[in-house]
């Protein structure tokens, strides 16, 4: 919907029109509930928070500037309604430092360290030389190109400008460059 479309039918809603209200809710109800259900990550509560969003949006409707598209307006009351019931419904959260009270008596939360773990950072340290190795004994063509790309991260054009080659070249060659990686570690990796 234009920018000037909106202006229209902003104006027309102050002044009474259902119909106007109307055909802003239905021009913009389907990306507020992807927005909101983006947020708030459940379907039912999303689409009230729909509702709730034109309801808020439709009332403070005088306070809304034209100069600005009356859709983002929109997007930040359904960004703000959103986050307003996530707070309301905030989650009983505990302190890995303190003790949680039960009937009971008190437990000491212990949670395991995953972050060291000697064997899969030795796989991995092992993988990667193979993929290295790999990576070598592509001919020469191959192997600039996997290396500009993957470990410089250097993008198609500058790829093609470094080598002196058209991107559509560069493309082709990565891409053979992949498939014979492939073969070659598919039953090493």
């Amino acid at each position: 919907m234009s920018k000037e479309r909106e202006r229209e039918l902003v104006s027309a809603a102050l002044d009474g029109d259902q119909q106007a209200y109307r055909e802003l809710f239905d021009a913009h109800r389907a990306s507020i509930l992807h927005i909101i259900s983006k947020i708030v990550r459940n379907y039912e509560e999303a689409n009230d928070l729909v509702q709730e969003t034109f309801i808020k949006a439709f009332s403070s409707l005088a306070s809304y500037r034209s100069e600005y598209r009356f859709s983002t307006w929109l997007y930040k009351i359904a960004a703000n309604n959103s986050i307003d019931f996530l707070r309301k419904k905030k989650m009983n959260l505990y302190s890995i430092d303190r003790p949680i009270e039960t009937k009971n008596g008190s437990v000491n939360l212990e949670l395991p360290d995953y972050s060291h773990n000697p064997e899969r950072d030795y796989r991995s340290k092992i993988k990667r030389n193979l993929i290295q190795e790999a990576i070598e004994a592509l001919p020469p063509k191959y192997r600039e190109v996997i290396e500009l790309r993957h470990q410089e991260e250097r993008s198609y054009e500058e790829i093609a400008l470094k080598l002196d080659v058209p991107v559509g070249t560069v493309k082709a060659r990565i891409f053979r460059a992949r498939e014979l990686l492939k073969k070659k570690l598919k039953d090493i990796v």
